[in-house]
């Protein structure tokens, strides 16, 4: 058969991307020399192995104009490629130590996880004893690098990726449309990129704020820096075993709404810079958003006050119970409702009602145009309306009622397109959730019905923490192997919306 696909021209691009990320790692190879120099070769070794096989990828072809399909096929593997040479550090690491991250598939689960913000980890202890703080910042960079998008990022800084920037930011953008913000491509990509990097900044400088005011001793720069690098773009890593737990309430409360603001369409803040107002809120994305996340934090909080968490201390008192349990609510929807992951409690010790608010706010997701991953609340919001149509054309079969969010009519091969994306993403989650409990049964793990599906959801949805052993203080590291790789395909397909990677399967794609 011959194939129709100008292969070598993704391929080429996709070196560029690889090499491009032997800079983001000076980062941890400064942060090795701040704290003793520990792992510093490790990561002179991986800057010099990403730069080989980059340079060595770009010299397939020369040609930078990539078609629809090479578009779709660039993205799938600059994804993939940068995950595999993401985990190099990992391997160099751990070699000769009893690290799980030394063995391959574990590191190449933890760097997809990174990437993809899942924040899924295979990492049995989190620790500065077990791992350097270069090593455990490169686990945290990798998260913002791919929060806003790897491939955004190439078409704001290099012209080469800019030349095909509308469908590549179109293949990797999390969510069903691409909002375009100025006439030049490029120039929306920077626009995001710097609201993103804003943000960073301004969530960082709050917390060191909160460090050197005395209110929060433990978050010191290291800290603050590394949860920055995780919170806005919804990934959930953090250098402390015991997550966000391990800091004061005043840093949990104050994380709760930059978790929030990472699941809104970056593009409402760039509007709202230009003083339209009424376009922010008046968005319907962003008010179905915002009343999920009211709507079930307040369920949540009356089950936790009731006493759906008996096992945390909430305070002898009225007031410090109401005050937990409305922190514990906010925090745990706040971050599992756009798949950040963090945790303040071990919710999987939790009562089932709970559970069940939890899971299903996972379903949910985040905003198109945000970094959460998920659904997305825009696609729930169509698939609502066309059910309502079908229940209003059932009574009137000659109505014309088309489908609108505000005061826009959503083109019908839009509506395909979710009812698509979301059917796929359905039985994705199925066929994951039995495959899972399958290969867990062959290695002979004990896992329960509500892990595997949990499994499932957190590496499609990129949510991170599942129920069970794979609970927020938990590991994936007792999966064997091929579980692994099948949820490092989960978590690829579920950042970069399903669709574009499987379209790579089929036979049309590489037929003329």
């Amino acid at each position: 058969m011959a194939i129709y696909v100008e292969w070598r021209q993704s391929v080429s691009l996709t070196g560029t991307v690889v090499k491009w990320l032997a800079a983001a790692m000076v980062v941890p190879l400064l942060t090795s020399f701040v704290y003793g120099g520990k792992d510093a070769m490790v990561f002179v070794a991986s800057m010099a192995i990403a730069v080989a096989v980059g340079w060595g990828l770009e010299q397939v072809d020369e040609s930078d104009d990539l078609g629809t399909r090479e578009a779709l096929l660039f993205v799938a593997l600059a994804w993939f490629a940068v995950s595999v040479v993401g985990a190099v550090p990992y391997v160099l690491a751990g070699w000769g130590t009893e690290s799980a991250l030394a063995h391959p598939v574990n590191a190449l689960f933890e760097a997809t996880s990174g990437f993809t913000t899942t924040g899924a980890t295979v990492t049995e202890e989190i620790s500065f004893e077990r791992h350097s703080h270069a090593l455990l910042i490169w686990r945290q960079l990798t998260q913002w690098l791919g929060g806003m998008g790897i491939i955004v990022l190439m078409i704001a800084i290099l012209p080469e990726a800019a030349v095909n920037g509308a469908q590549l930011m179109d293949s990797e953008a999390p969510g069903p449309s691409l909002q375009k913000l100025t006439p030049r491509i490029a120039a929306t990509a920077r626009v995001l990129w710097l609201v993103y990097l804003a943000f960073t900044v301004l969530y960082v400088l709050l917390l060191l704020l909160l460090h050197y005011s005395g209110i929060a001793p433990e978050m010191n720069a290291y800290n603050a820096i590394a949860h920055g690098f995780t919170t806005l773009p919804t990934g959930g890593f953090s250098p402390q075993a015991e997550s966000i737990a391990y800091f004061s309430p005043a840093v949990q409360w104050l994380v709760i709404p930059f978790m929030l603001v990472a699941g809104v369409n970056f593009a409402l803040f760039w509007h709202l810079l230009n003083r339209d107002v009424d376009l922010f809120f008046g968005d319907p994305e962003f008010r179905a958003y915002v009343g999920a996340n009211v709507v079930i934090s307040i369920v949540l909080f009356v089950l936790l006050f009731l006493g759906s968490a008996p096992t945390l201390e909430i305070g002898g008192t009225t007031a410090g119970q109401l005050e937990h349990s409305l922190r514990q609510a906010a925090f745990q929807v706040g971050s599992l409702l756009n798949s950040t992951g963090y945790a303040t409690s071990d919710f999987a010790q939790w009562d089932t009602d709970a559970q069940v608010v939890l899971l299903f706010a996972m379903f949910v997701g985040g905003s198109a145009g945000s970094t959460g991953g998920g659904v997305k609340v825009v696609r729930w919001l169509v698939v609502l309306k066309v059910l309502r149509r079908e229940l209003f054309t059932a009574a009137h079969p000659e109505a014309v009622k088309p489908i609108r969010l505000g005061r826009h009519v959503i083109d019908e091969d839009a509506v395909r397109g979710v009812l698509g994306f979301t059917l796929l993403y359905l039985v994705l989650f199925v066929v994951g959730t039995v495959f899972i409990a399958l290969d867990a049964s062959r290695a002979r793990l004990a896992i329960t019905p509500l892990e595997a599906t949990s499994a499932s959801l957190a590496t499609l949805g990129n949510i991170g923490p599942g129920f069970g052993f794979l609970g927020p203080f938990g590991s994936y590291v007792s999966f064997p192997a091929t579980s692994k790789l099948f949820m490092v395909f989960l978590m690829l397909v579920g950042r970069l919306e399903i669709i574009p990677v499987l379209a790579l399967f089929t036979g049309g794609f590489w037929r003329r």
